[in-house]
């Protein structure tokens, strides 16, 4: 099914976008008991809303993808940015991924009493068999300049993760030794009763799912076959990644147990910030302060820029505030094309000390400005003495372009 023809998730299992993960573990075991193939054979459409509601209850039970599917919906799940792989989902992921959530949400279920087809009994009632499973993920942060946000780099970082312990090789038991049957569940590693129609199983409370009890435990994990160990890994950031940002490292969290795959971690980005520039989006901004003679007469001035320099022409009358945008001078974007610019804000400094030889020039342009203001106010009296409203609005003209006229008196003290 295409995304465009997919049914929002929420909307699937009947809960709200707030909806605690509770109250979407219990509109999908509603569905899941409701459609499950094993209690309807042979038809599709049951089970066609069986794995509608199975994906819907795996992506919004996980805090990642949750959190990709609120903000970008179904298109979320094809990718994840320059992070990881995508989320697509098929026929064959919705079962295998069964297990991991029919385990959260009904324990170990039998929805025909017998080990059902898909979905059931964590070992298929065999013995002494325990289930693989899957590391912890792990996350911590990582800080990095504002330069190497823009344009990448490879950090080295260490992590503390559990690992396989190497004395006893996962299995907790001391070099030579077996764990022992547990006289609670039999070796199974479960504990099963019948509740009308169905048989649930739930994980044995003694071995905690294992089916053997360690009674001579390894002296180095003490019986948990595992260690805390240190581990020095290379992070290779993207260019155009923004503070906030995760990077995801397959495999790199805690080991699994009994052959179950390594947990992710995932890297927390820290963008530090910049003494000149300033981010938004793909876009950098910096303000550069010029003279009043430059503003005026016009210059030609370098710019910092994120590599070397940049000339830009700042032309005669510039105003404080005003924008000057420099294409292609920004951050790369992220897992895409493109080039951010950089937008220069211009800042006319008003000088607070002056040599004697500025302080005559600024007179002399003082008294231009003088001279033009009494002419524009004897002009404005006259006319508005004979009570000419449009005359008067003439003058008013008039006044825009005699102070226009003052940049060119200004030029002729400057030059």
């Amino acid at each position: 099914m295409s995304n465009g023809n997919k049914r929002d998730y929420y909307d699937v299992l009947g809960v709200q976008k707030g909806a605690s993960k509770e109250e979407i573990k219990k509109a999908y075991r509603k569905l899941a008991l409701q459609y499950h193939p094993d209690r309807n054979p042979d038809n599709k459409d049951a089970e066609a809303k069986f794995k509608e509601a199975s994906e819907a209850a795996e992506v919004l039970l996980s805090d990642e993808k949750r959190t990709r599917y609120d903000q970008f919906g179904h298109a979320g799940m094809d990718g994840f940015g320059g992070a990881g792989g995508g989320y697509g989902f098929s026929s064959d992921d919705i079962f295998s991924n069964l297990g991991s959530i029919f385990g959260d949400i009904f324990g170990d279920f039998d929805f025909m009493g017998e080990g059902g087809r898909r979905g059931g009994g964590r070992r298929g009632g065999g013995r002494g068999r325990e289930r693989a499973r899957a590391g912890h993920d792990l996350g911590l942060s990582m800080t990095i300049d504002f330069e190497d946000a823009a344009f990448g780099i490879e950090k080295e970082i260490s992590v503390m993760r559990s690992v396989e312990c190497n004395t006893c090789h996962g299995k907790g038991t001391r070099p030579g030794t077996s764990p022992s049957t547990c006289d609670q569940c039999k070796g199974y590693g479960e504990v099963r009763r019948q509740q009308g129609f169905f048989a649930i199983a739930t994980t044995c409370p003694k071995c905690q799912g294992s089916g053997q009890l360690i009674t001579d435990p390894c002296k180095d994990c003490h019986g948990q076959g595992k260690k805390r160990h240190k581990a020095n890994l290379v992070v290779k950031v993207p260019a155009g990644i923004d503070n906030g940002q995760k990077l995801k490292l397959t495999g790199e969290g805690d080991s699994g147990q009994n052959g179950g795959p390594s947990g992710d971690l995932y890297v927390t980005i820290n963008v530090s910030k910049h003494e000149f520039f300033e981010r938004d989006g793909i876009d950098i901004y910096c303000t550069i302060p010029i003279t009043f003679s430059e503003a005026t007469l016009g210059t030609e001035i370098e710019v910092p820029a994120l590599k070397g320099k940049i000339s830009v022409k700042i032309p005669a009358g510039t105003q404080s505030g005003k924008k000057m945008r420099v294409k292609n001078k920004g951050i790369t974007r992220l897992g895409g094309y493109g080039i951010g610019d950089q937008i220069i804000t211009i800042q006319v400094e008003t000088p607070t000390k002056l040599t004697n030889e500025q302080r005559e020039l600024f007179e002399k342009l003082a008294n231009l400005e003088r001279k033009d203001k009494d002419k524009i106010r004897s002009n404005f009296n006259a006319h508005a003495g004979s009570g000419s409203g449009s005359n008067s609005n003439s003058n008013g003209g008039d006044s825009s372009n005699s102070s226009g006229g003052i940049f060119d008196k200004v030029k002729d003290l400057f030059t």
